[in-house]
């Protein structure tokens, strides 16, 4: 007789599957933080991030009381078995396991903290170590698609001087650093440009070499920065109302002002690298005709990410 066996969930194959194509990558790039899963089954809308022996969902979908009780019901079966697979997949358990709600937030709600647990976890990159933070916040410390951008410049920053504006929690910084460039960081949040120096000190990077600055950038950038820099990385928000700034920003009204005033500050051969993921995001006609632009997207996208729209990358140069 042989025995009745119960079907496998189709999740459960699925990460299993992804986790083995991703090894090689994992092992290559020396990673404890990647993208396991991204919404390849359209019944489980989820992304799932890992950072070592911890696994992030992210879930979007209509709030509670926009659901019918058969819709509430299948997200959590849903749920329970994707948990169900992290756990068979990874070797993980229940308090490894951190669910996140992503929803569409405007004005000061989408610089809300989500708790104040202050718990820190170290993950590795290539030659760089990060601290993330997976509780406090919707997003961790750590823009993972941005990985190959970040081993971009720590190959090519050896002997350069770096800017990184709108710089979050430094990661781009450090891996310039690691490479041996002298970094100037600006953010307008004096808690990630902490963060940025807690991330130098991870790293063993001496901070007296490298400049921190808390900036209004859309008030600073409005004129030519009295330094010269030989690479600029642009990373600016879609969209912010801080109360932080003198005036709202939305980069698709605003990247053409900021992008010719901060040509302007690079070097003779100087790059400036300029990203975002507003999707809708369409490039000036003025910067493409009075620039070398070279759109490097898809070279700065991750192996492990479906989604190829992530972000928008440029590489951007004057007409020598």
């Amino acid at each position: 007789i042989i025995p009745f066996m119960k079907e496998s969930p189709i999740i459960l194959n699925r990460l299993k599957k992804n986790l083995k194509s991703r090894k090689s990558l994992i092992k290559q790039e020396n990673l404890t933080a990647f993208r396991l899963y991204e919404k390849d089954i359209p019944e489980y809308p989820y992304i799932i991030d890992v950072y070592g022996d911890n696994a992030v969902i992210y879930e979007k979908g209509k709030r509670i009381d926009q659901q019918s009780n058969s819709e509430i019901n299948l997200q959590q079966k849903h749920q329970t078995e994707i948990v169900d697979a992290i756990k068979e997949t990874l070797g993980f358990t229940d308090r490894n396991i951190i669910f996140k709600k992503r929803e569409v937030k405007k004005g000061k709600d989408q610089y809300k903290k989500l708790g104040r647990s202050k718990n820190y976890k170290e993950i590795s990159e290539g030659k760089c170590k990060f601290l993330v933070n997976l509780y406090d916040y919707l997003d961790t410390g750590l823009f993972l698609d941005h990985r190959p951008l970040r081993k971009m410049i720590y190959e090519n920053s050896k002997n350069k001087k770096v800017l990184n504006l709108f710089s979050y929690t430094g990661s781009i910084s450090v891996a310039a650093a690691l490479g041996g460039a002298l970094t100037t960081t600006m953010d307008m949040s004096a808690t990630y440009l902490e963060w940025a120096k807690d991330n130098f000190e991870l790293n063993k990077i001496p901070l007296e070499k490298h400049k921190f600055f808390q900036r209004d950038l859309t008030s600073t950038l409005k004129k030519p920065l009295k330094d010269k820099f030989d690479i600029i990385i642009l990373d600016p928000p879609s969209f912010s109302n801080s109360k932080r700034m003198e005036d709202s920003f939305n980069v698709q009204d605003d990247h053409e002002w900021m992008i010719i005033s901060l040509m302007q500050s690079l070097n003779p051969k100087g790059v400036l690298y300029f990203s975002n993921n507003f999707r809708k995001f369409k490039l000036s006609e003025k910067i493409s005709n009075n620039y070398q632009v070279k759109d490097i997207s898809f070279k700065t996208i991750p192996k492990d990410f479906r989604d190829q729209k992530i972000h928008q990358c440029y590489e951007i140069q004057n007409f020598v």
